[in-house]
């Protein structure tokens, strides 16, 4: 019915050495996508926390791993040149034998282009250098060499605007996510998203739909409220919660409880068109976690 992949927060902590944990873990335990954010310092207040550089890791990630999906989760077109991102790509496609989704995006956070010094132009302006940036990577992809193992390279871009997004979702991408698990609003972006193939005549099925979100999971209510407890001190949004705070808290936005309960919930939302489910790990060094949504929630939703 649906696959589940795991999503990592690149600026909340990640070390080498936990990326190569984790690139081994999804790699070998059976998930179907590997992604990782691509931002320059923690979105969450906390600049002391390691954020290693997203196109290292990827490079990295080709060699760690033999057969999962990877990529970002996604790259700004306003951190680099797209001619430059595209041979970047390229590269770590041809080293992975053709396993890199390319994530692309307009850019949204404004402190980090400012810390950092990048021009952080108006939305307007921002969408136009994302739609010329698309063709400028295709342009560079049949020009230059290596290219990648499949070209043109798919593509994931995300979010709900209906006016320019997901009209060029229906044009360009291989793979549409939505960061919010919200079945309202998957299905009315769904119906917009489909008619924008219709206008250029594509078949809609042609692109998998994700959805990304955190989870809590336990086998019991006492390991549960442990991992809320750690959540909450890795999520701005959480500290100063109780971890039943937290687990109530999040229940609906996230996926909450036992192994059980979180296939229960996916199967439903896979029931009205989700193929994918990108699961935030916060956790960077709970093993634990991803071992039993493998062993219980995977099989489970498969």
């Amino acid at each position: 019915m649906a696959k589940v992949g795991i999503m990592i927060e690149g600026q909340e902590g990640l070390t080498w050495e936990r990326w190569r944990g984790i690139c081994h873990d999804t790699d070998t335990l059976g998930f179907d996508s590997l992604r990782r954010s691509d931002h320059l310092i923690s979105l969450m207040d906390a600049p002391e926390r390691d954020c290693i550089e997203c196109w290292a890791s990827l490079a990295l990630a080709a060699e760690w791993t033999k057969r999962i999906q990877f990529g970002p989760m996604v790259s700004p077109m306003t951190f680099r040149h797209p001619a430059i991102l595209g041979k970047m790509a390229a590269a770590v496609d041809v080293l992975s034998g053709g396993r890199l989704l390319l994530g692309v995006g307009a850019g949204w956070n404004a402190n980090e282009h400012r810390m950092f010094g990048i021009p952080f132009l108006t939305e307007k302006q921002r969408f136009d250098l994302l739609e010329q940036g698309i063709r400028i990577m295709r342009e560079t992809w049949t020009k230059s060499n290596p290219k990648p193992a499949h070209n043109p390279m798919p593509l994931l871009i995300g979010g709900k605007g209906q006016k320019r997004t997901l009209p060029l979702v229906a044009r360009e991408a291989a793979e549409w996510n939505l960061s919010r698990l919200d079945e309202l609003m998957y299905l009315e972006s769904r119906k917009v998203l489909e008619a924008s193939c219709r206008a250029i005549r594509r078949d809609p099925h042609s692109i998998r739909h994700s959805v990304m979100t955190s989870y809590l999971i336990g086998r019991t209510r006492s390991e549960l409220r442990e991992r809320a407890a750690q959540v909450s001190q890795v999520v701005r949004a959480l500290h100063g919660k109780t971890p039943d705070e937290v687990i109530e808290d999040r229940r609906r936005a996230w996926f909450v409880g036992t192994p059980d309960e979180i296939a229960e919930k996916m199967r439903h939302h896979a029931g009205i068109g989700v193929d994918l489910f990108m699961l935030q790990h916060f956790l960077l060094d709970d093993s634990d976690a991803l071992k039993l949504l493998a062993e219980r929630v995977i099989p489970a939703v498969a």
